[in-house]
């Protein structure tokens, strides 16, 4: 895949429900356990130093109120997938899941494969970290 309407285009015809639609940024919403969660994925645009054009997956997770950093960088240190970071989410700083990915590298399948899997696990650590509460 080789820009970001390529991947909006791939999102629509895999089914994805999505929510928002901005230029270099689209919300799918996943509906896990039968419907009972739901988790908000989004995917943007980014741009390395060389004008290489990545696109981030990410997820938000809890908000970083109450959050052990320790525990993040554990997770950072195992994690084969996704990696943790602070984000804004209206104007207040959450912990997020994040993965990046160069263009080059995507084909329909990887794209649908770090949807769901930055969505599940993503759902996972929300429920960790929030006494099994679906914030977002």
């Amino acid at each position: 895949m080789q820009t970001f309407e390529r991947i909006r285009s791939q999102l629509r015809s895999a089914d994805f429900h999505i929510t928002m639609q901005e230029p270099y940024v689209v919300c799918v919403e996943l509906s896990l356990e039968q419907g009972r969660r739901h988790q908000a994925i989004f995917l943007s645009e980014l741009h390395d130093d060389d004008g290489r054009e990545y696109l981030r997956v990410s997820t938000a997770v809890a908000p970083i109120t109450g959050v052990d950093p320790r525990r993040a960088l554990a997770f950072n240190w195992q994690s084969r997938v996704g990696y943790l970071a602070i984000g804004e989410l209206d104007g207040v700083p959450y912990l997020q899941l994040c993965e990046n990915r160069p263009y080059d590298c995507l084909d329909a399948a990887e794209l649908s494969r770090l949807v769901l899997e930055i969505g599940g696990m993503g759902d996972r650590l929300e429920r960790e970290l929030s006494a099994d509460g679906d914030l977002l």
